[in-house]
């Protein structure tokens, strides 16, 4: 019986392994799962599925990273800042801003997509939409789900105060959102089915040539789809959260959170991928928040398949991907929330340590406590209020000025998820799990002893204790310092991709 449980048992969490794994799934799939077909166009199918595989397990190193780099902080403390005060003080609130700024450009993406989608549903059932030309204004829509919903006041239906995504955002833990993220899935997956069954049926028209199995369209239109799918694994912002709430945080059930998430959305990336390519050919499309022509006009976009098919299918497709996107914007307020208030708090030279200079993750003294500054509380309600209603208004405010972040979203995707998913997981694990780090030295001691203790307990049971291979620990530490350098590679390619295509248009 390993003792490290026992000296986190007054922080356990509550969440389950299913709940864990329903968030985390739900922040990786998005939207953007309908524009891999596109991708598969441009990189032909051997090479997409490869990427979207390799993809898969370089999202899936970095969660893993950080399940490592969590053991070494109190159990239901963990977090980038938190790691960042033990190996880059100074940079600490570097990495938040870019985290905050990447989660609040996604969630204003969402209140986008809703603006743009819900005046095609109105129209579905109205063409005329009863005269009332609001209903197709997206201005409208943002603010309905945003700040009104439907709601019964006694004996008559009413437009009431019962909020949609205001108070999903002001919860507190990421498990309270389980629910609105299975919705979200559900969503998820008529989309999904929708595309597999046009493909069954053979009722799309193929065009753009003959279809590339093994070749691809070429260099640059390869190099413009491949940030699409490294950004789709994005979920990094949310894995402490998960790390601190899930009720069992042994090895083996955190690890089997990542595999399952990331072999789950892997599984959907490819699966829409192939379907969706074989069904359109060559010239399908990835914009499926735009109205499109008819097939018959010649218009191959993807979202055909959502909008274009008899009027209850595109009606309840359209609402689908709203429901999802209104059910995935609080998971980037959590976050978005988290970090802010770790920017707040920084300070310059404060360096967060033991009074004896290395980590405890037992006894009187916490991981993460100093001498002169005490465990770190929860954030205040007033706190809380103020940054997540700042938020909420500020995302509000650009969604109704903007009709299109699509610049704006690729530089700060190519930064922000870059360095949440590979640069900051890469070089944090890296950094702490130094042989010669107070911090690691102080692990592995508590390791040691956890093996003493257990070997004695297998030895009176009759059973022979084994230590993990030292070797292992080494290569885990130069493939995260491989992941780290591969994530700036990819910055360095996203933002050469962007800035070109930005350019020719």
């Amino acid at each position: 019986m390993s003792r490290r449980h026992g000296k986190d048992a007054g922080i356990i969490g509550q969440a389950s392994w299913s709940s864990s794994v329903i968030n985390l799934v739900n922040t990786i799939v998005g939207a953007g799962v309908l524009a891999m077909p596109q991708s598969m166009s441009h990189m032909g199918m051997v090479i997409g599925v490869l990427v979207i595989v390799w993809a898969g397990i370089t999202a899936g190193l970095g969660l893993y990273l950080q399940t490592r780099c969590a053991r070494y902080l109190e159990r239901g403390s963990a977090s980038f800042f938190a790691l960042s005060q033990m190996t880059y003080p100074a940079t600490a609130f570097i990495f938040d801003a870019a985290i905050a700024i990447k989660c609040f450009g996604v969630g204003v993406s969402y209140l986008i997509i809703i603006g743009d989608l819900m005046p095609g549903v109105v129209q579905a059932f109205s063409e005329t939409h009863g005269g009332i030309q609001f209903l197709v204004e997206r201005q409208f829509w943002v603010t309905i789900f945003m700040y009104v919903g439907n709601g019964i006041n006694g004996r008559k239906t009413l437009i009431s105060a019962r909020l949609i995504i205001i108070p999903i955002s002001f919860l507190r833990r990421l498990d309270s959102l389980k629910y609105t993220s299975f919705v979200a899935l559900v969503s998820i997956a008529y989309l999904v089915l929708l595309v597999l069954a046009h493909f069954i049926k053979g009722d799309t028209e193929r065009s753009g040539g003959d279809l590339r199995i093994l070749r691809w369209a070429g260099a640059v239109d390869a190099l413009s789809s491949f940030p699409v799918i490294v950004f789709a694994y994005t979920c990094h912002q949310n894995m402490f959260s998960i790390l601190n709430e899930i009720n069992n945080n042994s090895h083996f059930r955190t690890t089997s959170v990542v595999m399952a998430s990331i072999g789950l959305a892997c599984f959907l990336y490819i699966l829409v991928a192939i379907t969706g390519y074989l069904s359109f050919g060559n010239d399908v499309g990835s914009n499926i928040v735009a109205m499109c022509k008819c097939l018959q006009e010649g218009s191959q976009d993807l979202a055909h398949i959502i909008l274009d098919t008899p009027a209850v299918a595109s009606t309840i497709g359209k609402t689908a991907i709203v429901i999802m996107v209104m059910f995935s914007y609080p998971l980037q307020v959590h976050p978005c929330r988290a970090s802010v208030d770790a920017v707040l708090k920084w300070r310059p030279g404060r360096r967060v340590e033991s009074p004896n200079g290395s980590p405890s993750r037992g006894g009187s003294v916490p991981l993460l406590t100093a001498r002169n500054n005490p465990r770190a509380e929860p954030m205040s309600d007033t706190r809380f209020a103020v940054i997540t209603t700042t938020i909420l208004i500020l995302s509000y405010i650009v969604a109704m000025t903007v009709s299109s972040l699509a610049a704006v979203l690729g530089y700060v995707g190519s930064t922000g998820s870059t360095t949440i998913s590979f640069i900051l997981p890469g070089f944090l694990y890296y950094k702490i799990s130094s042989p010669d780090s107070p911090h690691h030295q102080k692990l592995m001691k508590e390791d040691d002893d956890e093996v003493e203790s257990d070997s004695v307990q297998d030895h009176l049971l009759g059973d022979g204790g084994s230590k993990a291979p030292g070797w292992t620990k080494g290569l885990l530490r130069r493939l995260s310092f491989a992941l780290a350098i591969y994530g700036i590679c990819v910055m360095v390619t996203c933002l050469a991709i962007n800035t070109f295509f930005h350019a020719l248009h």
